[in-house]
Parts: C-alpha cells; sequence; structure tokens
C-alpha cells in the first residue's frame, strides 16, 4: 500500500532507551508551536512518570491503553484479546480527532504481536495528512518504505545490565 495523501512519517525504533523521550520532545515542539497533539500510548496502562504532564498540558490529547498492566508476555489469551480491542479503539480515536501530530507510542510492537487491526492501522497511517510518529521495536517494510525520518535508537550501556533496576522519573 502506498500513501493516498502526503504525511510526514517518523519512525523512531530499536532496543535502546529514548523512543518514546523522542516522541514527548516532537510533542511538547508542536505544542509549542500552536499545534494539536494526539498522544497514545500502547501497551502502556498510563502509570509512567510523563503522562502527569502530557495530561496537565493544553492541546495534548492523552490516550492509553488502561487495560495493559503486564507485559505481552505475561498476558493470558483472554487479556491479550481485551487489550487488542482497546488497542483497536485508541486507534480510531486517535484518527477521529483533530489533532495536528498522532504520536502513536509503542505502536510497532502493538502491530508485530497482532495486538491491533492490522490493515486497519495501516490505511490510517497512510492515508492521513498529519504528522504520524511511531516508536518501538522492528518497524515493518510498509512503514519503513514510507517513512520520512528513520531513527535508529540502539542500546550501547544500560544500568539494567548492571542488576539496576528502572528508576521513576528516568526509565518511566
Amino acid at each position: 500500500m502506498s500513501r493516498q495523501v502526503r504525511i510526514i512519517l517518523h519512525i523512531y525504533h530499536g532496543n535502546g532507551k529514548g523512543k518514546t523521550t523522542t516522541a514527548i520532545g516532537l510533542t511538547i515542539r508542536a505544542v509549542g508551536a500552536g499545534l494539536k497533539v494526539c498522544f497514545v500510548q500502547f501497551l502502556k496502562n498510563g502509570s509512567s512518570s510523563e503522562v502527569n504532564i502530557l495530561k496537565q498540558t493544553e492541546n495534548i490529547e492523552y490516550l492509553c491503553c488502561e487495560t495493559c498492566g503486564k507485559f505481552t508476555f505475561q498476558m493470558s489469551v483472554e487479556e491479550k484479546t481485551v487489550v487488542t480491542s482497546g488497542n483497536n479503539y485508541l486507534l480510531k480515536k486517535a484518527f477521529g480527532s483533530n489533532a495536528d501530530m498522532i504520536v502513536l507510542d509503542e505502536f510497532l510492537d502493538t502491530y508485530n504481536l497482532n495486538m491491533i487491526d492490522r490493515d486497519s492501522a495501516e490505511k490510517h497511517i497512510l492515508a492521513t495528512d498529519r504528522e504520524i510518529i511511531l516508536t518501538g521495536r522492528n518497524p515493518s517494510e510498509i512503514f519503513l518504505e514510507n517513512a520520512d525520518y528513520i531513527s535508529e535508537i540502539n542500546s550501547v550501556k544500560h544500568p539494567y545490565e548492571k542488576g539496576i533496576s528502572a528508576r521513576k522519573g528516568i526509565e518511566y
């Protein structure tokens, strides 16, 4: 599928820390320029520290998968079904908004795990005339081919390798 309307598609992917942070930075820049942003977090339940600021900032609509309380490998089949339904709802709500920019955080993982209607996601993303930001790991060819920006964020060193747990305000 190729684009029907001109969009600017960003992909921030890889195994390194900073994909969501990058998307938040773009969100703040856009809002600072007077744009409206719909920021969607898939596979996250809204408990990360950045959510407090996103929810309080005018011109940012924040949406998340509130039923996501576990990593996907910990979910039962029933839980995955509930989360998939919620993800499809979030996608429709985001593209139904009047936002100038739509951030789909952890979208690539959601897409790769078939926890969203892939055909619908492709159609929404490739047929819009808005700025679209995708984060996650292992982008599929359809998004790579249509992307205008692709940044790969790789981990060279991480405190977790030394047994240091995720820290509030830094990793979440």
